[in-house]
């Protein structure tokens, strides 16, 4: 607890230390520069749109922003008559809309404008929205509006269009630790440097959600050892770092035993399967600069939190990135998942007739029609030959909707990575979505392809052949096609 506040209640830290000016921001000053500038010469927006995650200062700056545009002091906790917060969450019928409508043609009481306070702005209906769009259209000159939300892409782009745009960003560990260590030190917190660290990786970018967790940990810390990163992981829940290393270590041995026991080891001390993959990511992701080899189980952890079943996920994730390669595997564990009788035939046909003794002939009933033999390319650490065309039939068949974007990529195979190129930077943003990846990964391994890391590029396949491929690039991209296509296609 701070210094001298042994009162049943007090302001919490996060309200307490909110900024009450432009100056005041911390680690969003490439917003606050500007509105600042644009005050100072009197450029005052009838609207504004402030977007970005939670947490980050976007209801703070809204607040300042519209006591400043009126020359109005601001100490966190003053209303105004002419300062309207509206919670778009609770108030987002068309009705609502035009009762505000109709109020802004009101003059303000007392202040030079008034200014509407909008958050969640996404929230409102579509009726709502089409009935704020006449009021932002041609709003009367006495009224400002600013629009805050953390969920840009559900705001329609008419509304985007009639207004000053400023994007927030997640806040960086450095600064949100720094900014933790100040706020500690004027209320009299002993907190170690570790903890500050860990306080600002849980906090995920966010100011009040740090702070918020700050002011909790210091209510279960003692005089003597303050806030240390014991009493975060007891409080929280999380794995020692220590056991974290010993996870990542066992993965990189290729130690199942070791891997299992170590899970039920944080099974038993109550260690949340999502908590700890969320460790894992964190500790994985300062590594990759060093050990690049480690995005595949990245990649494949993202999706711990999205199963109906984590804990189990996460034993497959980890036990399935600590296999030995594909020529080690028993041919038991090769024969624990069937393979699909459409992969077979190919291989029947490239087989020798000498070898395809060694392996019997499909009954006729499920003999698949012969195809030519695939093109030759680099083959993975897998069961089976990659086949291209064969996982986007799986796709199309299972997943309509990562069809619609897969079926527009090309592909490149080397070793363990297959590149895909999705040519648009929407249909890679797609691609790097949990459900999606994990679909992809699911119909990879229904095609006898297991451990492949997925990297989606939102760019064309480059030419095969160097010299194309430096033209193509001096002109800004372009995608290799063969003349027989190029005559197809003319005629």
């Amino acid at each position: 607890m701070a210094k001298g506040e042994m009162g049943t209640s007090r302001q919490a830290l996060y309200r307490k230390y909110r900024p009450r000016s432009l100056d005041g921001i911390v680690g969003q000053s490439q917003v606050a520069d500007i509105l600042r500038r644009s005050l100072k010469q009197g450029r005052i927006a009838h609207a504004y749109l402030l977007t970005g995650p939670r947490g980050v200062g976007k209801t703070s700056i809204a607040r300042i922003l519209a006591h400043e545009i009126n020359q109005l002091p601001y100490d966190g906790e003053a209303t105004h008559l002419d300062i309207i917060e509206i919670d778009a969450a609770s108030n987002n019928g068309v009705e609502d809309v035009r009762d505000l409508r109709d109020k802004v043609q009101l003059a303000p009481t007392s202040a030079a404008r008034k200014v509407y306070i909008i958050d969640e702005v996404h929230m409102l209906s579509k009726p709502a929205f089409n009935a704020l769009l006449k009021t932002l259209e041609e709003p009367p000159a006495h009224v400002v509006f600013i629009l805050a939300t953390t969920d840009l892409h559900k705001v329609p782009s008419t509304i985007i269009s009639r207004t000053q745009h400023f994007a927030f960003h997640a806040i960086s560990p450095a600064d949100l630790a720094a900014h933790l260590g100040e706020i500690a030190k004027s209320e009299g917190i002993k907190v170690s440097v570790d903890a500050l660290d860990a306080i600002a990786q849980r906090g995920d970018g966010s100011f009040r959600d740090s702070i918020s967790l700050l002011d909790q940990l210091s209510s279960f810390a003692d005089e003597k050892d303050g806030i240390t990163l014991e009493l975060i992981q007891s409080v929280l829940g999380l794995a020692p770092r220590d056991a974290v290393d010993r996870l990542l270590g066992a993965v990189e041995q290729r130690d199942t035993a070791a891997i299992v026991a170590t899970l039920d080891e944080l099974e038993k001390q109550g260690i949340q399967p999502t908590t700890l993959a969320d460790q894992l990511v964190q500790t994985l992701r300062g590594r990759l600069g060093e050990q690049p080899q480690l995005v595949g189980l990245l990649d494949a952890l993202l999706v711990v939190g999205t199963s109906p079943q984590p804990q189990l996920k996460l034993l497959t994730v980890l036990v399935g990135a600590g296999k030995p390669p594909a020529a080690q595997r028993t041919a038991a564990a090769r024969a624990a998942k069937p393979i699909p009788t459409v992969l077979e035939a190919p291989v029947i046909v490239v087989e020798s007739a000498s070898r395809r003794t060694t392996k019997p002939e499909p009954k006729p009933v499920e003999k698949a029609p012969e195809a030519p033999a695939p093109k030759p390319k680099a083959q993975p650490a897998s069961n089976e030959p990659f086949d291209w065309e064969n996982l986007v039939s799986y796709v199309k068949e299972h997943f309509v909707a990562l069809y619609s974007v897969l079926n527009k990529c090309d592909y490149e195979l080397e070793d363990d990575t297959l590149t895909l190129y999705a040519v648009r930077k929407f249909n890679k943003t797609k691609l790097d979505e949990p459900k999606y990846l994990a679909q992809l990964h699911e119909a990879l391994a229904e095609c006898g392809q297991h451990n492949l890391t997925v990297v989606a590029l939102p760019t064309s396949k480059p030419p095969a052949d160097k010299k194309l491929a430096k033209i193509a690039a001096m002109m800004g991209g372009g995608q290799e096609v063969s003349l027989e296509e190029v005559e197809k296609s003319d005629g």
